[in-house]
C-alpha cells in the first residue's frame, strides 16, 4: 500500500501574483483602457479576502478580460503566451513547501497535478531546487473530471490527500471519492466546503499534512517495523 499526496500547482505550490500579472499584461493590449488598474485592484481585494467572487488570480484576469469584451480564443492565447515566461515571472514556492516535501516519508508518493500546460513548470521547479521533488507531474489534467480519474487510480494503492486552492477543481472531485482534502489560499477560511484541513497558507498546514503522511505510512502493512 502506498499513500499519495496530490498537489495543485498555481495558487498551491506556486504563489505570488507574478504569473497572474504576466497573463494580464498579455491581455492588456487587446482591451486597453484601465484594465491593468482594475486587475491590480481586484487582485488586492481577493488576496485580502475582501472579494470572494473569484476563484483565484487567474479568474480575476480572465473574468475582467471577458467583461472588457475579449473573446475566449484571444484570451486563451494570451494565457498560453504568459506561461512561456513562467520561470521568470516571479512565481514563488509556497512558504513551507520546500521543508514539507523534504520531511515527507520516503514511502509517500507525491504528485503534481495541474490544468496548466507543462510550459515553464519544470524550469520553475528546478529554480526552486525542487526539480526531483515530485514522483509524477501531470499537466493539462482537465480538472475537475481529470482529477477524478487520477485520484481513483491512486486510491487503489492506498490513502490519498488532495491539496489545492480551488474547491471545485482540486478538492471536490477527491472528496467525492473518499479522499482526504486540504484547502489553502485566500478563500480557505470563508469557504463552506467540507474539507479535512484548511488554512490560508501551506506553511500553516504543513504540520497537519506531515502528520497525515506519517499516519498513512504507519498503517501501511509493508512499512518496516521500527
Amino acid at each position: 500500500m502506498t499513500s499519495t499526496i496530490v498537489f495543485d500547482f498555481d495558487g498551491t505550490v506556486a504563489v505570488g501574483n507574478g504569473p497572474v500579472l504576466a497573463y494580464a499584461r498579455e491581455v492588456a493590449p487587446h482591451v486597453g483602457g484601465d484594465y491593468l488598474v482594475r486587475v491590480d485592484a481586484e487582485l488586492a481585494a481577493f488576496d485580502d479576502g475582501v472579494d470572494t467572487t473569484f476563484r483565484d488570480g487567474y479568474d480575476v484576469v480572465g473574468s475582467l478580460a471577458t467583461d472588457a469584451g475579449l473573446d475566449p480564443e484571444t484570451r486563451q492565447r494570451a494565457y498560453l503566451a504568459s506561461r512561456g515566461s513562467l520561470a521568470s515571472s516571479g512565481a514563488e514556492p509556497a512558504p513551507g513547501l520546500v521543508d514539507l516535501l523534504r520531511a515527507l516519508p520516503d514511502r509517500t508518493r507525491v504528485v503534481l497535478a495541474t490544468n496548466a500546460p507543462r510550459d515553464g513548470i519544470d524550469e520553475t521547479l528546478a529554480a526552486w531546487g525542487l526539480g526531483d521533488a515530485f514522483d509524477e507531474i501531470r499537466d493539462s489534467v482537465g480538472k475537475p473530471a481529470g482529477l477524478t480519474a487520477l485520484v481513483r487510480d491512486a486510491l487503489r494503492r492506498g490513502p490519498v490527500l488532495a491539496v489545492g486552492d480551488i474547491v471545485e477543481n482540486d478538492i471536490a472531485p477527491a472528496a467525492a471519492l473518499g479522499a482526504d482534502t486540504a484547502l489553502v489560499g485566500a478563500t480557505a477560511a470563508a469557504s463552506p466546503a467540507d474539507v479535512t484541513m484548511r488554512a490560508p497558507m501551506l506553511a500553516d498546514l504543513a504540520p497537519a499534512i506531515l502528520a497525515w503522511a506519517r499516519r498513512a505510512d504507519d498503517r501501511d502493512p509493508a512499512s518496516p517495523t521500527p
